[in-house]
């Protein structure tokens, strides 16, 4: 009994330190995240700016989704509120709302990419693809990274909701929801960056 007592005061101790293991994880895996990205945005930017005219004259039909794409900029800004709340609420042990704000997570997680789905189909349907020149291939490349990472951070966060359903995290443990809430703060923030560059600019 004392050495169940011991190693729950441990483990208790690990979750509650300044950097666990976890947190050291997930912010090593951000740093490579971000120098991926960084390279991807590089490659994007000695493209856009290095052409006379961008698009290039043979995309100059193309009409990206500036307007719908803005609006689901906001539900991916909108789920970051939801995961901060989420983990709020279980650093102060309402697990219900844990639970809802998780929900609601995915949820708009999900609406993004089914959006962000849907007008690719649209593009291609416009015969803009991947095979499009340049333009097409740094954009489906650039955006279709994001996309892959969202749909990670969602399953990702299917993975946490079950456990929260389980009654596994509690104010005493919840680095789950935190490390999870790290990485999905980071693919919010990183969007409405992609958006300016290749929507707006």
């Amino acid at each position: 009994m004392d050495e169940l007592e011991h190693t729950s005061y441990e483990s208790v101790e690990e979750e509650n330190r300044p950097i666990s293991n976890a947190r050291l994880a997930v912010l090593v895996l951000l740093g490579a995240e971000i120098m991926f990205f960084a390279g991807l945005i590089g490659t994007f930017l000695v493209f856009r700016f290095g052409s006379v005219t961008w698009p290039p004259p043979s995309q100059a039909d193309v009409r990206l989704p500036i307007g719908v794409t803005g609006l689901n900029t906001i539900v991916l800004l909108l789920s970051g509120y939801t995961m901060f709340q989420g983990l709020r609420a279980i650093r102060q042990d309402r697990q219900k709302e844990l639970k809802n704000w998780l929900f609601a997570t995915g949820l708009l997680g999900v609406i993004f990419l089914v959006v962000q789905g849907s007008e690719w189909v649209r593009l291609v349907h416009h015969g803009f693809t991947l095979s499009s020149g340049v333009y097409g291939s740094v954009f489906y490349v650039l955006i279709g990274c994001h996309a892959l990472h969202v749909l990670v951070a969602v399953l990702w966060l299917l993975a946490v909701f079950a456990r929260a359903i389980a009654g596994r995290f509690s104010v005493d443990h919840y680095v789950g929801v935190e490390v999870c809430a790290i990485y999905w703060a980071f693919v919010v923030v990183l969007w409405p960056l992609l958006y300016i560059l290749v929507y707006l600019i």
